[in-house]
């Protein structure tokens, strides 16, 4: 298979790549005149390029039309999750690239065990990781991990715009099947979904309140507590399983 690599700069059937991708496809893989690889666009779009030349800090290309991403879900699914502690986000953020979540908002709650601390280092660091993993994984999107959110008060009040929201409580709530077969995109096209899962200490009952004010469908995740980095993963592997996004 092609190497894959994301470039903005793309047009008129040419295209650059520039800084550390450039210094990978040069000087470790040993890129040569004539060579292919793969570009994506980040908006879902791919081209087949072919190496045209090598400067100090880019190699540029010839490309042939574009076409549409077969990595892409038909879903676009936003994943609000509890801030846990250690690295248990990154796992989240790595794997859930994966399964073809597109963004990622931790947020902190009443029983959330880590404190906020250098977010905005650590925020760098969280979407390196999704790049990483986006090209890993073959997406045709850049995933991007958001600043979290400091309370849960903030989350319900960032939930608009969603065709579909859903609030993974460990006291359970309607089947995910029936509201997943029951939504319908406003646009359209594409169901927008966000999944909001639990930190190490779950949800406080106020706060499963201001949820059910907030107009969001409560779903439970089986008889068995998931941990709070399992859950999100679960739940995002069954959406798109449901949508049939893992056929």
């Amino acid at each position: 298979m092609p190497h894959r690599y994301f470039t903005t700069e793309i047009s008129n059937g040419t295209a650059t790549l520039r800084g550390a991708d450039a210094h990978h496809l040069s000087r470790v893989m040993r890129g040569k005149l004539g060579d292919t690889v793969i570009l994506c666009d980040g908006n879902a779009v791919e081209y087949t390029a072919t190496i045209t030349g090598f400067g100090p800090e880019t190699v540029e290309f010839s490309v042939e039309p574009g076409y549409p991403s077969a990595a892409e879900p038909s879903v676009e699914v936003t994943l609000f999750v509890g801030y846990p502690k250690q690295d248990k986000l990154e796992q989240v953020i790595r794997h859930g690239v994966e399964l073809g979540c597109t963004h990622f908002v931790p947020f902190f709650s009443r029983y959330c065990v880590a404190a906020p601390k250098k977010e905005e280092q650590k925020n760098e660091r969280y979407n390196r990781i999704a790049f990483e993993a986006a090209k890993q994984c073959g997406r045709g999107v850049l995933p991007d991990v958001a600043l979290p959110l400091p309370n849960f008060g903030a989350l319900c009040r960032s939930l608009e715009g969603y065709d579909l929201v859903l609030f993974c409580y460990e006291l359970g709530g309607a089947p995910l099947r029936q509201l997943l077969a029951d939504a319908q995109p406003a646009d359209g096209q594409r169901l927008k979904i966000a999944l909001i899962t639990g930190a190490e200490g779950g949800f406080a009952v106020e706060e499963a309140e201001m949820a059910a004010n907030a107009g969001v469908k409560t779903v439970g995740l089986g008889p068995r507590i998931l941990r709070c980095e399992t859950a999100p993963l679960a739940v995002l592997s069954a959406v798109m399983t449901l949508t049939g996004n893992l056929e």
